[in-house]
Order: structure tokens, then C-alpha cells, then sequence
């Protein structure tokens, strides 16, 4: 629960935004863990807002996949899968993957190549296209995959695909997957997936990749049953931290110690199509959470949104460092293009959703021509402008391919889901924060007054303003390298566990200059000889930059998160500003 008086008494910042803390018993959980443990008070607010007692600190700040793996068994259809999958492996038989086109079926895709191939087997790769087959299994692709192979893997799809898993004739399907399902299930050989309706939910965040991982853990058991031993899976854990976060899984339970495990893995540099990637994205130091997410994610979602839809799944699968340098390579200059075609999209779509009104409980926009490959980021665009559902949908004629992405508390792929079993939908589903659709264009007005309808009982639209959550108050002397480092081993940050954000009361700006297009360099001080540096991005799309340039003298409070700057062998400590308010 949050405080109900604004946070430093910001109600509206200049971003519009009403600064929002910590609750008076998280605080009061907050001081009592600090002087329980002596460890610094900004670090025993992030605990305290995860909820961590004293006992627990030690085994949160320290996470270990031994203690937090649960038992692959406990997901149904589980040994069946690992058992037809080794069988398969044992007798030689053709195999092959059938793998959605983002990142989280790359990867999913790579882990099984990966294992395969250590044990001296090949599979057939299909990733379906975007535009002309859509999302997950179609018919068509799965009769002919079934001509040729005993044994097809649909990983981060295929749920929900009745038809085209029945279409399959002669081939057994195994699904790993965790989209939500149906009342019914596909008649598959075995259904892998914590989002089944007869599963408990407890494990309802994984990634696929993180229910891949768990049905190779699965056959690892079951191969040193039988007196044998198989790859090494440790090893596999880059794979499933990169998936995880750029799938914006909640970082809680096992998901925490699988990112944190795989950032470990990533930072040697083993795997040649994330060293290649990380390359190409000019990282200087191991990736963290950040950059899964903002630098390597995007990249490896790039073929499938605007090029060939396999270019991911096969760079992280290659053992090769000159193939992995070519599709990096490619990789990153099609991410490029799709930033282009990003930037027109949602240029329209914000001025169509503008026009209908950004007050109702759903925000969405639809254009003739727009790439269906972009339309899930222009969403999300929309949803964080907003702070509502949003759905946008490219239309080429004849059918709409949409995809939206939700706020927190708003289950919008239940909701499309139901759209879908009404028939105001050609197909869709999704999970709590992203769902995919397929309308028809006659139906395309009443099918989002329906989705607005419904999404408007869970709460959406119920709360205008925007709030901007702060953790604690910090001082410029406070802010130190130590600090940053103990707030590191909180994490990792992303879904379900944002970086830490401190507000800074009153400070001065002493220097304020503009940097590229549209950020903000900066050098603030409390007036008692404590300052901090500070680097605003995005800050002239709205009205931050200009005020905080043009300050006039005038002390601010202002909110952001703490990072390290590396610069010749130095560390600094820097605040990347998210808001700021005149102080009164």
C-alpha cells in the first residue's frame, strides 16, 4: 500500500506525473531492517518493498538456483515430454522446433539446437513470418513439418493451436509453452505449460524458455537414471536470463535467480551470438538487466519484426564466431530500420489515438499499411504516455494484426482471449501484460468498444494521472559507489522489480547543457557541498528539459535511479533523472 499524500508534496511534477513513496509500515519494515542488519537504509528500503523480513536478507541479496529450482515435475505432462524427447534423441529420429519469432522463442529454439547438438544431433529450425503466417503454428507449415519429421517441438507457442497441431498427422507435438491456455488443450503429445487452466499458477511466470530449461533439467534427470549424462546446463543459463527479461517476466522467485545466474554465464563471453551482439551493440562492460532488455532484446526481436524471422533463434544457437558476427551484423542493421518504421507508426497512431481521446479506459489506433512488426512497441509506446491498455493494429485490407500491451492490475490477455470466444476476434491470447489479436476490419470498432468494456471492470482508465513511485529520500553525499554496488545485489531490476528511485530534495542546478537531440546534462548540489551529476534522456520531448535549462535559480527536487559511470578506470556516481518538481 502507498502513501496517500503526495512524496515530497509533489502532486503534479513537470512531467505531470504525482510523486508517490513508500507506505508508513514499508518505511517503518525499512528503518527496523536496517538497524537489524547495518546495512545502509536506501538498500533496506528496496527490501522492504519486496517484502524481505530480516531472517530472509541474506538469501535474497544471495539467491541460489539449488534452493529456488522447483521440481520440473510438478508442471503436468512434464516426464512425458523429457521422456519422448530423449526417446527421439536415442532412436535417431528427425526432429524439429517449431519456435515463435521474438526473442523468448529464439531463445527457446537455441536452448534445444544447443543441447542437441552437444549430443551429436540435428533439428530442423522453423520460425514462422510475421506478416504471412502470423503468430504460432498454422496448418500448413505443420502438415509439412510432419511429412518429414518424427517429432516437432512448438516452443512459446502452440497452446492454443488445435487445428494446426491436429494437422500434424504422423508426427507426435510436444508444446513448451506459457501463454495462457484454453479450456481445452490441443490433442498433443504432451502440453508443457504453468498457464494451463489445471495447473496451480504458481509458476505462471516463467518464460518458455525458463519451461525449455525445465524440461531439459527434466532429461538430464531421466538420462542419469538410465546411467548417462547429459549437456551441461549451467552453461545453457544465458539463454534463459536473456529470455526471461526481454519477455518482461517478473524478476521474483526462481525468475531472480535464473537472471542473476545467466548475467554471471553472459559475462564470460562463451556463447559467440551473445558476444557478437553485444559487440555490435557497443556494450563496454557485461551486460546487466538494462541491457537484455534495451540493447541485446531489441536486436535479437529485429529479424522477426522487420527481416527474416529465424536470424535470432540462429544466432543464439550458433557455436560459429565468424556466422554469429554475420547475422549480429544484420541483426543490428535491421533494428535500425525498424526504429525508422517505429518512428512513423507511432507518429500516426498517436495522433489517431489522440483524436478518438486518451481519457477512456483503452487507448488504441489502426492504420492501413502499418508493419505488423512494430505495432507491439508502438503499444507499449502508447501504454507508458498514457498510463492505459493500449492496442495497435496494422490493417492490410482484408484483416488487422494487432498487439497491445497492458498496465499493472489489468489482465488484458484474459480479456482478448474472451473477445476471442465471443467472435468479435479472428484469434488471440496473450498474458497479463501483452496479448496479440487478429480482427477482421468490419468488426474492428466493435471489437475494441468490447475490449474497452472489459477492461474498464478490471480498473483501467479508473486513474488519470500518472504516478511516478519514489523509494526513499537520498543526499547527494549518500550517493555513493558502495551504495550502488550494495543496491546492485538486490537485484536484478525489471518486470515486477523496478531499479530503486530516490528523490533528491531541493538542489540547485549549477550546470545544465544540452547533449544530442533531446537529453539533458547536468550538475546539481544541495547548497552544503554535497552534488550529484545527472543526465536527463528524452527530456526536451516534453517540458523537463526546457525548464531545468531555463531553471532561473530555482531548486528543484528531483527522482531517478543511480548508476556507476565508467571513464578511464574510474567510477562516478551518476543519477539518470526520470522527473523533478520546483521545489516550493
Amino acid at each position: 500500500m502507498e502513501t496517500e499524500q503526495a512524496f515530497l508534496g509533489v502532486e503534479t511534477s513537470l512531467t505531470g506525473r504525482r510523486w508517490r513513496g513508500p507506505s508508513a509500515e514499508t518505511a517503518r519494515a525499512a528503518e527496523a531492517l536496517a538497524q537489524a542488519s547495518g546495512r545502509p537504509l536506501p538498500l533496506c528500503a528496496v527490501l522492504a518493498r519486496a517484502g524481505i523480513t530480516p531472517e530472509e536478507a541474506e538469501t535474497y541479496l544471495d539467491p541460489k538456483l539449488r534452493d529456488l529450482l522447483p521440481d520440473p515435475r510438478s508442471l503436468h505432462d512434464m516426464e512425458r515430454a523429457a521422456a519422448r524427447f530423449l526417446q527421439a534423441v536415442r532412436r535417431g529420429e528427425r526432429i524439429a522446433v517449431f519456435a515463435d519469432y521474438d526473442v523468448d522463442g529464439g531463445a527457446s529454439a537455441a536452448l534445444l539446437l544447443d543441447w542437441l547438438r552437444q549430443q551429436g544431433r540435428r533439428a530442423t529450425l522453423y520460425v514462422p513470418d510475421r506478416i504471412d503466417e502470423g503468430y504460432g503454428p498454422n496448418v500448413p507449415a505443420m502438415r509439412k513439418l510432419a511429412a518429414d519429421h518424427d517429432l516437432i517441438l512448438c516452443v512459446d507457442c502452440g497452446t492454443l493451436s488445435h487445428a494446426p497441431v491436429a494437422a500434424a498427422d504422423g508426427a507426435d507435438v510436444v508444446i513448451l509453452d506459457h501463454h495462457l491456455g484454453g479450456e481445452t488443450l490441443p490433442e498433443a503429445h504432451a502440453v508443457v505449460n504453468p498457464n494451463r487452466q489445471d495447473e496451480a499458477g504458481d509458476l505462471g511466470h516463467l518464460c518458455a524458455a525458463a519451461v525449455v530449461f525445465l524440461m531439459l533439467v527434466e532429461a538430464g534427470r531421466q538420462l542419469r537414471e538410465s546411467g548417462h549424462a547429459g549437456p551441461d546446463l549451467m552453461a545453457m543459463l544465458d539463454l534463459v536470463a536473456l529470455a526471461t527479461v526481454a519477455d518482461v517476466a517478473p524478476l521474483r522467485g526462481v525468475n531472480r535467480a535464473l537472471v542473476r545466474a545467466g548475467l554471471h554465464r553472459m559475462g564470460r563471453r562463451a556463447r559467440p551470438g551473445l558476444v557478437a551482439l553485444a559487440d555490435v551493440a557497443r556494450l563496454s562492460r557485461a551486460p546487466d538487466s538494462a541491457a537484455l532488455g534495451f540493447a541485446l532484446g531489441p536486436r535479437v526481436n529485429a529479424g522477426g519484426r522487420v527481416g527474416q524471422a529465424d536470424l535470432g533463434a540462429r544466432l543464439l544457437a550458433t557455436p560459429d564466431p565468424e556466422e554469429a558476427r554475420a547475422l549480429a551484423e544484420r541483426l543490428d542493421a535491421l533494428n535500425e530500420e525498424r526504429r525508422a518504421i517505429e518512428a512513423r507508426v507511432r507518429d500516426a497512431a498517436l495522433a489517431q489515438a489522440e483524436a478518438r481521446g486518451l481519457d477512456a479506459p483503452l487507448v488504441w489506433a489502426a492504420g492501413e499499411g502499418w508493419h505488423p512488426g512494430v505495432v507491439g512497441i508502438v503499444a507499449s509506446r502508447l501504454k507508458e504516455m498514457t498510463n492505459r491498455p493500449a492496442v495497435v493494429i496494422g490493417l492490410d485490407g482484408t484483416e488487422g494484426k494487432g498487439s497491445g500491451r497492458s498496465v499493472s492490475g489489468v489482465d488484458l490477455g484474459a480479456a482478448v482471449q474472451r473477445l476471442a470466444g465471443e467472435g468479435l476476434l479472428v484469434k488471440g491470447g496473450g498474458h497479463r501484460m501483452a496479448a496479440g489479436l487478429t480482427v477482421a476490419p468490419d468488426r474492428l470498432e466493435d471489437a475494441m468498444a468490447r475490449l474497452a468494456e472489459l477492461l474498464a471492470r478490471q480498473g483501467a482508465g479508473a486513474e488519470r494521472a500518472a504516478a511516478l513511485k519514489v523509494d526513499a529520500i537520498l543526499m547527494p553525499r549518500a550517493a555513493t559507489p558502495e551504495l550502488v554496488e550494495a543496491l546492485e545485489a538486490a537485484g536484478p531490476y525489471g518486470a515486477g522489480a523496478p531499479a530503486p528511485r530516490f528523490a533528491f530534495p531541493s538542489l540547485a542546478v549549477r550546470h545544465a547543457r544540452r547533449v544530442g537531440e533531446s537529453h539533458l546534462k547536468l550538475e546539481l548540489d544541495d547548497g552544503e557541498g554535497g552534488r550529484i551529476g545527472a543526465i536527463a534522456f528524452g527530456a526536451y520531448d516534453g517540458p523537463l528539459g526546457p525548464r531545468l535549462e531555463a531553471h532561473g535559480g530555482a531548486r528543484f527536487h528531483v527522482a531517478g535511479r543511480l548508476e556507476l559511470n565508467h571513464w578511464q578506470g574510474r567510477s562516478r556516481v551518476e543519477l539518470r533523472l526520470d522527473d523533478a518538481a520546483e521545489a516550493g
